[in-house]
């Protein structure tokens, strides 16, 4: 890759950075760990294991890494290209042979959207597998634009208010999935993939399908960080910062048990009279 331009090298270690202070304050990998990172052959999960391997160098806690990929049996499919990267840095991996491109394209009419039906039995494998392995964190490459856009999804078509979260426990509580590049942006991944160039795989599974409700969040969201600069962390940081007592959840926050506090001081007002 060569020596690093000054541009290059504060975008090296801002996403070094930002990943490691994810980690650290939702401690998302211990001592001992040993680490499944799922690699779909996309950017973000390229970039998420270039880092955990460095951090991997420099962490004062030891934990074991091991690449793991689902091959959908998608049609054209380079079954070559990732094997032959992580075998090239070194990297521990097992290829997941699942034909659960047949099932999408079974279940889900010509022209509808795949992508929650393939995930789910993406999730599904990717959990049992892991289990299977004893891998204790399962780290997927999701990003701060990821997670916004999940979040947004949920408001305006399911009427939740939930995201991604940077960790979570499996319903079964049998996995445990961490995001590392929770603080990290889309637009700096994008970059840091161009500078390592990484073998980028296309997903053909969907083709364009360019009425994704995601992809129509996604541009609503770049528009308003067009417009206004920063918006997009300070929405973020909302995620972190939620109040119950402000919203309206009734399981979230007791309402029915609010009353005035008789040993509260009293308040004074001062009046003047003109």
């Amino acid at each position: 890759m060569g020596t690093l331009s000054v541009n290059q090298n504060k975008l090296q270690k801002r996403i070094r950075r930002l990943a490691g202070e994810a980690i650290t304050d939702f401690n998302m990998i211990e001592d001992g760990d040993k680490v499944m990172v799922c690699l779909s052959g996309g950017k973000d999960s390229y970039t998420m294991l270039d880092v955990l391997l460095y951090l991997q160098k420099v962490a004062p806690i030891k934990f074991e890494i091991v690449a793991v990929n689902m091959d959908q049996k998608q049609p054209g499919f380079p079954e070559h290209v990732l094997p032959a990267y992580l075998e090239s840095i070194g990297v521990a991996y097992h290829i997941i042979e699942k034909d659960t491109y047949s099932v999408v394209k079974e279940k889900i009419p010509e022209g509808k959207t795949t992508c929650s039906l393939c995930s789910r039995l993406r999730r599904g494998t990717l959990y049992t597998f892991a289990d299977e392995i004893g891998a204790t964190k399962m780290a997927l490459g999701h990003h701060r634009d990821d997670i916004l856009e999940t979040f947004f999804l949920n408001m305006f078509y399911g009427g939740t208010l939930k995201a991604m979260p940077p960790k979570l426990l499996a319903d079964d509580g049998r996995n445990v999935v961490i995001r590392p590049l929770a603080y990290c942006n889309e637009a700096d991944i994008e970059a840091y993939s161009v500078l390592k160039e990484f073998p980028i795989i296309p997903c053909n599974l969907c083709g364009s399908q360019e009425n994704l409700q995601r992809q129509v969040v996604k541009e609503m969201l770049n528009d308003w960080e067009r417009k206004s600069p920063g918006r997009t962390e300070i929405m973020f940081r909302a995620l972190q910062n939620v109040v119950p007592s402000q919203l309206a959840d009734r399981n979230l926050f007791d309402f029915a048990s609010l009353r005035i506090d008789e040993t509260a001081a009293p308040r004074t007002l001062d009046v003047v009279n003109i």
